[in-house]
């Protein structure tokens, strides 16, 4: 259920008031009892998304999505040209494990 805004118009009180879509408009004012009530149009809330499977880019543009797609290609590419294939396949391997092994006995 929506919360509405409302003004009087001969006293200028204004408040929110939390109704249903489909009851009717509050038409006497809380303030001066006078039945000069006018609902505003206010501009509603953002969108919210709960739960798991909206991300933010999920509603990225075209553009986008095949700059990306062609920056992999190009660094994917780059790798495999690389002259030291060597240092690639040690970069992925990560870091040496013979110092946890050394804690270990220690």
């Amino acid at each position: 259920m929506p919360t509405y805004d409302y003004v009087c118009k001969d006293c200028g009180y204004k408040f929110e008031h939390f109704q249903s879509m489909s009851s009717k408009l509050l038409k006497k004012c809380p303030e001066c009892g006078k039945m000069k009530l006018q609902r505003l149009i206010g501009a509603g809330a953002g969108v919210i998304f709960k739960g798991s499977g909206f991300y933010e880019t999920d509603y990225r543009s075209d553009n986008y999505k095949s700059a990306a797609k062609k920056s992999a290609s190009q660094s994917s590419e780059a790798c495999k040209s690389c002259e030291k294939k060597e240092k690639c396949s040690e970069a992925k391997k990560g870091p040496d494990k013979k110092g946890a092994a050394d804690k270990k006995t220690a």
